[in-house]
């Protein structure tokens, strides 16, 4: 439905300096996605807003906040969806990483949990003269093309309910990356990232709860990742 000439909308924005929500009357308008509304509010209300966003096409995730409720990607949610019939627009930064400023967070803790779960690329010790041939048929390519696609916004992890109650948790997308260079042939680190995501805040301590998949923006299944990494540590094998 199109919003009507004159027809506002109130966005209950999270400010960090006094700690609380702030209310802000936006005009409402048609195909409005939650990233507009912010950019209004900085540009005609609050140049102090912080918030991060950087293509709007829904390519590079760092415009990810927490709207309504839900975390999402503010560029490719259209107001219309997250707040229906009127409703007001309640927009907080992403849960379980720690804010910066208003709704933009630091990132800085995912990545080290990437770090952790030796989710980067490390070529074997002895590579030979010919390279890896991949094809691309084989179950274990096929298990790393349906996570490959990950661009690390954080929402899987804001959605998390174990990543909010354990601090030490990898989290999905560290061990959906983690699960994507076990399955890649050319990669030399297999049994040591094995080893890594089934120690303490690893594999095992998924619940299954599925939140990172039924938030994932891209959507991928890092709760199906996360099975393939505890079958893996429980037989002690790579693929």
């Amino acid at each position: 439905m199109s919003a009507d000439a004159g027809e506002t909308l109130t966005a209950r924005i999270w400010r960090s300096g006094p700690g609380r929500f702030q209310d802000f009357r936006v005009p409402r308008r048609a195909n409005q996605t939650v990233l507009d509304v912010v950019t209004w509010i900085q540009r005609r209300l609050d140049p102090t807003l912080g918030y991060r966003f950087a293509c709007r096409v829904g390519m590079c995730g760092s415009c990810a906040m927490t709207v309504n409720g839900v975390p999402r990607w503010t560029c490719r949610t259209r107001v219309e969806r997250a707040a229906p019939g009127g409703e007001a627009l309640e927009i907080a930064p992403l849960r379980n990483l720690p804010p910066i400023k208003d709704l933009a967070v630091d990132m800085t803790p995912l990545f080290e949990r990437w770090q952790k779960a030796l989710g980067r690329f490390v070529p074997p010790v002895e590579q030979g003269n010919d390279f890896v041939v991949v094809p691309p048929a084989t179950p274990a390519r096929r298990a790393a093309d349906a996570g490959i696609e990950c661009i690390g916004c954080g929402v899987c992890h804001a959605a998390c309910d174990l990543a909010a109650a354990d601090v030490e948790y990898l989290g999905p997308a560290a061990l959906n990356r983690a699960w994507t260079l076990v399955n890649d042939a050319r990669d030399g680190a297999q049994l040591a990232r094995i080893a890594a995501v089934a120690a303490a805040g690893g594999a095992f301590a998924c619940h299954s709860h599925q939140n990172c998949q039924a938030h994932c923006p891209k959507g991928l299944n890092p709760t199906a990742a996360i099975s393939g990494l505890k079958r893996m540590a429980a037989l002690g094998s790579r693929p």
